[in-house]
């Protein structure tokens, strides 16, 4: 079993930064491909961005490439989402997921999920 926790999470004026992080424990997740999920109010789960294990190969959902950054630490454990330049339409609960498929983005395709940490971006 994985246990996952994100934290960073907050309230940012739109143009600002938030840094996310998902913490796994109970297994090493360095084989893993892990992903950034969110959710708005009355929407779907939406991909945000996926990595693989070796942290070699990224992809990210169209609306935030160029502003957001996933990367990992495997010998920490954890796995970041760096927000930049960040809009209203941002705003949601972000989850972070672990897949033992290879770079994948579908939801269903990921093992263990988080429990979610909100970020609201205020205009």
């Amino acid at each position: 079993q994985v246990q996952l926790v994100e934290s960073g999470g907050g309230l940012v004026q739109a143009g600002g930064s938030l840094r996310l992080s998902c913490a796994a424990s109970g297994r090493t997740v360095s084989r893993y491909t892990m992903g950034w999920f969110r959710q708005a109010p009355g929407k779907e789960r939406q991909f945000v961005a996926r990595i693989t294990w070796s942290g070699g190969s990224t992809f990210y959902t169209d609306s935030v490439k160029g502003r957001f950054t996933i990367s990992r630490d495997n010998a920490k454990n954890t796995v970041y989402l760096q927000m930049n330049s960040l809009k209203p339409e941002d705003t949601a609960l972000y989850y972070c997921a672990a897949s033992t498929r290879m770079g994948v983005a579908a939801a269903s395709s990921y093992d263990y999920w988080g429990q979610g940490t909100q970020v609201t971006v205020s205009s």
